[in-house]
């Protein structure tokens, strides 16, 4: 005698969420092992100290050069872990700043890609699940106004990069418009850090001074002001709409 629909339903409901429990666990530790040993070998310190080997691997083959970086880049993105400023650095001062900030932002934006759709298969379909009915009016929001508020967000420095990944795979926001937003909204920020490792002439100056050097209160400003500009133009499109729209008759 078969079962009914229902007992099928939760059976394959609980399965489901077993195997998201178990991916959960394993991205958890993979991303704890990798910070754990690699924690300080991707500390602009560490790279700095080995600024001749780099030099001359990347001298001698560049293709697999450029390759591994844009992999290792999409990696420490993908898991969140620290280490993409120093990568960023290194990347104009080691490959050049207009080869860097290529594989820079299409880096970022695929990592982040990539975290963003970990959070979603892990937590996203079940938070949407559970609380269908209270994220109702959120969902058609963010269908709306999502992209602008996204931007925002990826333009404002004082957000950290990967708290943004991960909400975001919470909601129903779709993949491709994440993937542009965030390709447009990180590449500011990635202009600066590329910029200021292509220009330096040693990683050591800047491991010296530290990251946070590169973020003068004169650059967040500039930065932050930029973060409101989407926002800005989105009021101003807004009411140059409502403005022309045709007042209803009495």
């Amino acid at each position: 005698m078969s079962k009914p629909p229902a007992s099928n339903d939760a059976n394959q409901k609980s399965s489901s969420i077993a195997v998201r429990l178990v991916v959960l666990l394993l991205v958890i530790v993979t991303a704890v092992t990798l910070a754990y040993f690699f924690r300080s070998e991707l500390s602009l310190e560490a790279l700095a100290a080995r600024e001749t080997s780099l030099r001359q691997a990347a001298s001698r083959q560049p293709v697999l050069a450029y390759a591994t970086y844009f992999v290792i880049y999409v990696v420490v993105t993908g898991l969140s872990l620290p280490g993409a400023a120093a990568l960023s650095i290194t990347g104009g001062w080691l490959l050049g700043f207009w080869p860097a900030l290529v594989l820079t932002s299409f880096a970022s934006s695929t990592g982040a890609s990539c975290a963003f759709l970990l959070s979603r298969y892990l937590l996203g379909t079940m938070v949407q699940q559970r609380f269908a009915s209270q994220l109702e009016k959120f969902n058609e929001d963010l269908d709306r106004e999502g992209a602008w508020y996204l931007l925002s967000l990826r333009l404002i420095p004082a957000v950290p990069f990967f708290v943004i990944n991960l909400v975001m795979g919470l909601t129903k926001m779709r993949l491709t418009t994440f993937w542009w937003v965030s390709q447009l909204g990180m590449f500011p920020a990635t202009v600066v850090f590329v910029l200021a490792g292509a220009s330096s002439p040693s990683l050591r100056d800047i491991s010296q001074q530290g990251i946070g050097s590169l973020l003068s209160p004169t650059l967040i400003v500039a930065l932050v002001l930029l973060g409101t500009l989407p926002l800005l133009l989105k009021w101003i499109v807004s009411r140059l709409i409502s403005s022309r729209s045709p007042s209803p008759k009495q």
